[in-house]
């Protein structure tokens, strides 16, 4: 499409919506260049939230979990994270097949969990996503042939229970979407109140605007869930078919 024609399509909903041609909205409009001061109170408000609000959060967090089908699991310290995901791989059982795997990123809270020697006693490897190590194609095999995705997550927004993870190396996104089961592990003071304190965060925050949005930035809200079929609501179409959150109370 010309130039010439985008404009004439373009006048022609002014028309409809009974705007004038030559009031157009300049690009200072739809993007501000400056911080707003709406961004700099949740900027604020983030920054100075207090152990008692944190708690809130996580019982806003709870609420919202439940009609997703979202289990949340608040624990003291990393043991007892480490103890609740030891008790789930004993408590289920691969959907495919008999042999239990678990994939799990390279990433400093998950390897602070020592799910390696904590599972050994069950006799279920760890795999971690780590291309160092080995290829791609065997990774990728190996993580698909795992029953649990062990992942943290940048954030998670308390209003609608969502995850919000960016890629990395190490923290591959097939980690969180290949096994049936995706277990995350945040600590408290990940958790969000809503997209407005995201956005603020990954515009204005000067650690989180440096690293940027990386390759790819995935919301996750529960399990895959589709009712495509006869309107009835399937979980595990697509994705995992139950998802878990850890969140660790004390301070990090």
């Amino acid at each position: 499409m010309s130039t010439a024609n985008q404009q004439e399509f373009i006048n022609r909903i002014k028309m409809a919506l009974g705007k004038p041609f030559a009031k157009s909205r300049q690009t200072e409009d739809l993007f501000s260049s400056g911080m707003s001061p709406e961004t700099r109170v949740i900027l604020e408000r983030v920054k100075n939230r207090s152990a008692a609000d944190r708690q809130k959060l996580l019982g806003t967090l709870i609420e919202a979990a439940g009609p997703i089908n979202l289990t949340v699991i608040p624990c003291d310290d990393i043991g007892a994270v480490t103890a609740g995901i030891a008790g789930l791989v004993s408590a289920k059982e691969p959907e495919w097949g008999s042999q239990k795997s678990v994939a799990a990123w390279q990433h400093p809270l998950i390897e602070s969990l020592n799910l390696t020697d904590a599972l050994s006693g069950q006799d279920v490897p760890v795999v971690f996503a780590d291309l160092q190590k080995t290829d791609a194609d065997s990774l990728r095999r190996r993580i698909s042939d795992s029953y649990i995705g062990i992942t943290s997550a940048d954030f998670c927004m308390a209003d609608t229970a969502t995850l919000v993870m960016r890629t990395r190396p190490g923290q591959a996104r097939t980690v969180s979407l290949l096994p049936s089961i995706h277990v995350a592990v945040i600590g408290i003071d990940r958790l969000i109140a809503d997209l407005k304190e995201l956005y603020a965060l990954l515009k204005w925050d000067p650690q989180e605007s440096k690293e940027g949005l990386t390759n790819c930035m995935t919301f996750i809200s529960g399990p895959s869930k589709t009712a495509d079929i006869e309107a009835t609501m399937v979980h595990g179409a697509h994705g995992p078919r139950e998802v878990y959150v850890f969140v660790k109370k004390n301070d990090p």
